[in-house]
């Protein structure tokens, strides 16, 4: 079966964090889902939790088709209790369905900009009496995820406009240092360490190629990096620093080398300087 197209992979890592989330909120006995393609006209089954057989991996559900096509039209969650007997819907995809032996059944959109992202089921293999107030448990998932979603998606938008920052006049190096800026804001913004990390770093990696006007623009500090400063302008050695704030010597070097790198200076008594110059400290 052809492939829609390639989903993100960020999406993907997103999605098989919300599977595992999903039925551990929900003790559901199976969990799967995929992207949808975009205009919203269908979607790929793309990870399963809890499966016993592979018959739904890599379908293809359309928009009005299914129980999935249905919930892709309302732009809402559709559950029915009894899949088999279940009115309402087509039972074009039975053939995926009862080899897993499902019987009640939830299609939960992930919808981003008004738009669905992700297409997520919930199913359990005896017929189970849900309410409004068991899709409240696991609201706060959906509120993560859609926010990890829109959240990669301006990373994206941003990257795009830094990898046409060359060609690119409309942009300056203040807008440039200004986009790297909130790339670190975004990952604040993200729960999970690794994605949290992953935004750090790209946002570390464009600011010092900006070299903006100190005048103008503050350097890309993180907090912890602007504390480790801080207590440095006190006079105390890297040791020391350590101590004070809870972390190891080696970070408060890490924190320190990378304060000196965005301030543009090449040792420690400039970059208190440069700090308290601009404020920082």
């Amino acid at each position: 079966m052809a492939r829609l197209y390639e989903s993100p992979a960020e999406d993907g890592r997103v999605l098989a964090r919300a599977l595992d989330a999903f039925r551990q909120r929900t003790s559901m006995d199976m969990v799967f889902g995929g992207p949808v393609r975009r205009g919203s006209v269908a979607m790929e089954i793309t990870a399963l939790n809890g499966a016993r057989t592979r018959s739904a991996a890599n379908l293809v559900v359309h928009k009005g088709e299914g129980l999935g096509g249905k919930a892709l039209v309302l732009g809402r969650p559709v559950m029915v209790a009894d899949y088999v007997t279940a009115e309402g819907i087509t039972h074009i995809y039975d053939h995926a369905v009862r080899p897993e032996a499902l019987q009640t059944l939830t299609a939960l959109p992930i919808v981003v900009e008004r738009a669905p992202r992700l297409l997520i089921y919930l199913g359990a293999r005896a017929q189970v009496s849900l309410g409004d107030r068991w899709f409240d448990t696991f609201s706060p998932i959906v509120r993560r995820i859609e926010r990890d979603l829109a959240v990669d998606d301006e990373v994206q938008r941003r990257l795009s406009l830094l990898q046409q920052a060359n060609g690119y006049p409309a942009l300056t190096r203040g807008d440039l240092f200004d986009i790297a800026r909130e790339l670190n804001d975004l990952a604040d913004a993200i729960d999970d360490e690794s994605v949290k990390a992953r935004l750090q770093a790209v946002g570390d990696r464009f600011a010092p190629s900006v070299a903006p006007d100190r005048s103008t623009v503050q350097p890309l500090l993180r907090p912890r990096e602007i504390d480790v400063l801080r207590e440095v302008s006190r006079g105390l050695s890297n040791r020391e620093v350590a101590d004070a704030l809870g972390l190891l010597p080696n970070t408060v070097k890490s924190y320190l080398k990378n304060a000196m790198r965005k301030l543009h200076v090449s040792n420690r008594v400039q970059a208190i300087t440069a700090a308290r110059e601009q404020g920082l400290i």
